[in-house]
């Protein structure tokens, strides 16, 4: 595994130990056996019971040898001759369903009282699979879904027999669990007996004692070279497991970096490093950046599948699972970090000390000591490079015409973010993690509130809806005064509907009145000869990120104050230390 200095950290619940017994070829096994194991652990099944696997594919074939092993009468149903052979040979019932009646085969297994379960491996898009699994299932039996398949439930063939269907969800406990997967932390034994490491355990301690055979599914084993004979033609093949051979050599690294095309960026400006291939890069960042004048060198993931696809599609020379190639490569004059929110501050700080121009996707830090970090780098730079915060808003075209339409009096603004649910475990809430939504989306409003008033935040004060509203709500009113007498109130709320407008922007400013609606429209109360802009959705990206280019191109300096930045930062921890408090909390 390679990994990220600094930045990515062995996860131990997503490894272990293979038996001395077991070989590389069967230990590969592993994944797609705790897939079936999870399934078989939701069906619960006793010595003895009989047992239908539908679907002989590679889960389904490890499924009903599990099961075998478990003490179970096991029937295999399929359309290929060949995997039912396999499975006769392991002690499994076979039934070729091809143009055959497999409920009535099953209650003649059975003497007329069905299978005590059924296990579905399958994939097929019809709701046909799940209406015989219930017609062969016995009253009271269970059902459980592995595979992907229609489910147009029929409410009589559940109802009359008290059937139970529970669809399967990978390898088990622990998976898409971020503090177990990413964090390794383990939930304990006493308590969750079988989590996805402890099943991966459970396959390899089967291959081991030979109670599950592998071996036997092997149909081809081809180089890694000429991986395309299995992925070309993967639609038409009949094996079963192919295994690919990587090539052997004793002194065998895997690269940290692949170079994808030939590129002379000596003496050029505006050479970009990207760190983090994640949505915002993809759906958002590298389709701003799209025809602008930048050069495209790296592009940096945590495994390299995705920033080198991002990268050959962008046509960047350079993917690589080590960011710090970034910072050292000189040809690199500007980094755009756009990874989750609790590695800005590290990754600005080396940036920064690097003598690099910094793009950070927002927030820049999640806690009053991090921007501290920040701030020291930022000025104790040999060199000095630039720092920018992605707050993209101010540079929307239509917040560039409010801002030239109320001049510099003391203005009131209303900010309202219709931002729409996220469950309360997605990284974002995490305040250790995302910092919140005020900390980590809210800023946003704070800085374009700053843009609009050109000043800073004096002092905060924020409510949270609920009786005891905790520090990563997402329902709140943050109540801004400015240091030259402007006020501002941002409503950041996640209960609205989705059919309302996402962002809303008042302006009031001597007897007039702008309001954008989701940066599409534009519309001007009582000022002279000006009264709509309407654009296609613009929240100012491209704007922003050429803004970004010409300055360091032509050295022109921050495009948005750093002090500006500090102070906005501050106004977002400021918030939440209101809430705690109760009370106005001075930004200093």
């Amino acid at each position: 595994m390679v990994t990220m200095p600094n930045l990515y950290v062995f996860q131990k619940n997503l490894v272990t130990h293979i038996p001395d017994e077991v070989s590389d070829e069967e230990a590969s096994f592993t994944i797609i056996g705790a897939i079936g194991l999870q399934g078989i652990r939701l069906l619960n099944p006793t010595f003895g019971e009989t047992v239908v696997v539908i679907g002989l594919g590679l889960i389904g074939l490890l499924t009903a040898q599990l099961l075998a092993a478990n003490g179970c009468r096991v029937i295999g149903i399929d359309i290929d001759d060949e995997k039912l052979k396999l499975c006769e040979s392991w002690g499994i019932i076979p039934f070729n369903s091809r143009n055959n009646d497999s409920i009535k085969f099953v209650e003649s297994i059975t003497n007329g009282v069905g299978a005590d379960g059924v296990v579905i491996t399958a994939s097929a898009k019809t709701d046909e699979i799940i209406s015989q699994a219930a017609k062969m299932s016995r009253k009271r039996g269970k059902i459980i879904l592995i595979g992907v398949i229609g489910l147009n439930l029929s409410r009589a063939e559940f109802y009359e027999k008290e059937l139970s269907f529970q669809v399967s969800c990978s390898y088990g406990p622990g998976r898409y669990d971020e503090v177990y997967e990413q964090r390794g932390v383990d939930y304990p034994l006493p308590f969750v007996r079988w989590t996805e490491k402890r099943n991966f355990d459970a396959i390899l301690q089967a291959i081991a004692y030979g109670k599950l055979k592998v071996k036997e599914m092997v149909t081809e084993v081809v180089e890694l070279a000429d991986y395309n004979n299995i992925y070309g033609e993967i639609g038409a093949l009949k094996s079963i497991a192919s295994i690919l051979k990587y090539p052997e050599s004793d002194n065998l690294k895997p690269a940290e970096t692949v170079v994808l095309k030939q590129t002379n960026f000596a003496a050029s400006k505006g050479v970009l490093g990207i760190i983090g291939a994640g949505n915002f890069t993809k759906m958002t960042m590298l389709p701003a950046l799209k025809d602008s004048s930048a050069m495209y060198k790296y592009i940096a993931s945590a495994g390299g599948v995705s920033g080198t696809a991002l990268a050959r599609k962008y046509g960047f020379s350079h993917s690589t699972t080590n960011y710090h190639e970034i910072l050292n490569d000189p040809d690199v004059d500007l980094v755009l970090i756009t990874t989750r929110h609790d590695k800005h501050t590290l990754m600005a700080t080396e940036a920064l000390t690097a003598g690099k121009n910094v793009f950070v996707e927002k927030p820049l830090a999640l806690n009053p000591e991090g921007l501290q970090q920040i701030i020291e780098s930022y000025n104790g730079q040999s060199s000095q490079g630039t720092l920018t915060v992605g707050f993209n808003r101010r540079f929307s075209p239509h917040a560039v015409k409010v801002k030239s339409l109320i001049g510099s009096a003391p203005i009131n603004v209303i900010a309202t973010m219709n931002a729409g649910f996220i469950p309360a475990n997605v990284w974002v809430q995490d305040m250790q993690i995302g910092g919140g939504r005020i900390i980590g989306e809210a800023c946003h409003f704070i800085d374009l509130i700053t843009y609009f008033t050109g000043s800073k935040v004096k002092s905060v004060c924020m409510n949270a809806m609920g009786i005891n509203p905790q520090e990563n709500t997402d329902n709140a009113s943050i109540l801004l005064k400015y240091e030259n007498g402007s006020t501002g109130v941002i409503n950041y709320f996640s209960n609205g509907s989705k059919a309302y407008s996402k962002e809303r922007i008042e302006v009031y400013s001597q007897e007039r009145t702008a309001i954008i609606d989701n940066f599409r429209l534009t519309t001007g109360f009582g000022f002279k000869g000006f009264s709509k802009l309407k654009t296609s959705l613009d929240k100012g990206h491209k704007n922003q990120f050429n803004k970004l280019l010409q300055s360091v191109k032509n050295g022109g300096g921050p495009i948005i104050p750093f002090d500006e930045i500090i102070n906005t930062t501050k106004a977002s921890f400021a918030a939440i230390e209101s809430l705690k408090l109760d009370a106005w909390v001075n930004v200093s």
